[in-house]
Order: C-alpha cells, then structure tokens, then sequence
C-alpha cells in the first residue's frame, strides 16, 4: 500500500481542527452560562480582570478563555492584553432574538457527547436510548437551537406557505404541537394569533413542566395547554391543525404517529410537519449541514427511536421521498413540500 503523504497530512490538520472545534464547544457553553458573551456584548475591549470582575469570575480562567476563543475566532483580540466581540460575534453569540444565534446549538451538541459510554454499548446490542435519559443540558440547548429558526420562519413563511392555514388561525383555530419539547413553538404560535388555542404534547414531563411555566412567563397560559402524551396516543379531535417539529423522525413508529395525527384531524385540517433539511440520497447530504443532522442522529434521533415501539429509526436526514412514504402509510390524501430552508423541510399534509 502507497500512502500519500500530503493526503495523509491533509487529514491530520483536519482532526487537529475537529480537537479544537470539540474543545470550542465547551467554552461557548462555558461562556454563555457564566455571562461572559453577555458581559462582552457591547462593553467595548476590556482585559480578562475586567470581564471577570463583572462577571463575579476568576481573571486567570477568563485570560485562557478568552485567549482560546480568540484563536477560533469567536472572541477578537484587540492587542494591550484586551478582548472584545464584534458586532456580528454578539448577535450569534448574545441575542437569543437573531436566527444567527448559535449557543444553542453548542449546547446541545456538547450535552450530546455526554451520553457516549452508553452509545457504545448501544452500537453493540442494538437497544435504545431515550431522549428522557439524556443530559438536561440537551432539552435546553435543543429548545435554544431551534427557537431562532422557529421565531424567523414559522408565522412570516412556513404557516403562508399552507394553504388557508394562516386565516383559520386569525379567526380561532384549534391547534395541537406534538413533540413540543419546551413549548418555544407552541408559545410562539399562541402569542402570534390571539384567537386561536393550543395545546402542547410531549411524553417527556419535564419538558412539559418547563414549557408550562414558559407559557405562563409568556402569559398565554390562559390559551395553551400542555399535557404528557406521546405521538401516538395524545387527546383530543377536530384539530384544525396538527404541528411536528423536528421531532416525527426521533419517534419509535412514525405511521403510526402519523396516522393518530390523521384521525386527530378535522376533515379540511392540515398537518404541519418541519423535519431537518435532507436531500434523498446520502450523497448529496455529504456537506456541512449534513455533517451535524447525521451526526446528532447518530447520538440521539437513532437512539430515541430505536429505544421506543418498532424503533423505526428514520433518522435526521430522512429525506422528502422517506418521509412521504410515512405520510402514504398512515392514510394521508395529500403531502407536499410548502416551502423550505437551508436546515428545513416544511412539508404539508391533509386528511
């Protein structure tokens, strides 16, 4: 066997690159729990004693801190020993309010590794893992990750793209989220139409303990409801519309998910399902997006799934043609692709 060594060489640069990223996403997390992006976030340049005297932290930790972040370029030196963010730095990294932030995500793809000794033994035997098993930090960082996309897309482009969908929601529709993790989707959709109701469903409880203090904090507790049950067996009929957010493929059996969804409907109601962007063939999903879904699915989508009934095992990048055979399955008349983004599929069914 011939090696090529620049090849070769090619691909050690690559995993010291891979060593640093790792190592980046615990100091994002790290400075986002202790405040020090919010501290920095339009302080002008300040040196570590005076980052961390505001942030009631320790100077010598936050030199290496920010020397680290510096180095991957999530933090500027300003030269004299100071350091500071930049305009674009802080909206990615200190406004929970941009589609460009990106804490979230660190977060969860942090608390993701956390489960590693059981993925081993998984990948021996076969069995599951539930998302209820996973770090807390996953059920946060996940809510954080998606809840910018969620507040740039959902009301101004994914509900237009439906067809009548918005309207009903105007004049007072009846509205369930399945798989709603800590509310963000249901509280965004409750505060966007007044006259409508909503419902949030999840079999996690401390999510949906989370997402009934959010809607309170949010105060459209009088018009959202959360209860524990899964996609297969939540209450409730006549819905005028049925929401799957990033969630359908993380579910044991999604048919039969799909088909509950079906019969929960009214007979002019629309399903929502917004499933993470995949092409239907894995060599077109060979990029850096598709490098985060298959690797988050590799850690927690599979895992959940196959940790569940039927244990399906969709995966984050299931594709459109996949998951319109789920849709074909479960007795839906209609499935379309209503719109899309880079990370999204926003895909429309009806009974």
């Amino acid at each position: 066997m011939t090696v090529n060594e620049e090849k070769l060489m090619g691909y050690v640069h690559q995993a010291v690159g891979d060593f640093g990223a790792i190592l980046t996403g615990a100091l994002v997390t790290l400075g986002d729990k202790l405040g020090l992006f919010a501290a920095l976030a339009g302080a002008g340049p300040l040196t570590p004693e005076e980052l961390a005297t505001r942030t009631d932290t320790d100077e010598r930790y936050v030199r290496e801190w920010a020397s680290g972040l510096a180095a991957a370029g999530y933090v500027d030196y300003a030269g004299d020993g100071r350091y500071r963010l930049n305009e674009e730095q802080a909206v990615a990294l200190a406004d929970e309010t941009s589609p460009a932030y990106v804490i979230g995500g660190f977060q969860a793809m942090l608390a993701a590794t956390r489960i590693l000794p059981r993925a081993v033994e998984a990948f021996r035997t076969g069995e599951g893992i539930g998302w209820h098993e996973h770090d807390p930090d996953l059920f946060q960082g996940t809510e954080r990750f998606f809840r910018p996309g969620y507040l740039a897309n959902l009301v101004q482009s994914w509900l237009p793209a439906l067809d009548g969908v918005t309207a009903k929601l105007e004049s007072g529709a009846k509205v369930a989220d399945v798989g709603c993790g800590l509310g963000a989707s249901t509280i965004i959709l409750a505060q966007a139409f007044p006259a409508s109701q909503f419902w949030g469903f999840d079999y996690h409880e401390g999510s949906i303990d989370a997402a009934r203090k959010a809607a309170a904090e949010a105060g459209v507790a009088d018009r959202v409801t959360f209860v524990v049950a899964s996609g297969h067996d939540y209450p409730g009929t006549d819905f005028d519309l049925v929401c799957h957010f990033d969630c359908l493929h993380d579910m044991g059996d999604p048919v039969g998910a799909a088909a509950h969804t079906r019969r929960s409907l009214k007979p002019d109601g629309t399903w929502l399902l917004v499933e993470p962007f995949a092409n239907d063939d894995v060599a077109d999903n060979l990029n850096p997006v598709g490098r985060v879904f298959y690797s988050a699915s590799t850690l927690i989508c599979t895992p959940a799934s196959k940790s569940q009934d039927v244990g399906a095992a969709l995966g984050a990048q299931a594709g459109e043609g996949r998951l319109r055979e789920v849709a074909d399955a479960a007795g839906f008349s209609s499935f379309r692709r209503a719109t899309e983004t880079p990370f999204n599929l926003v895909l429309e069914g009806r009974p």
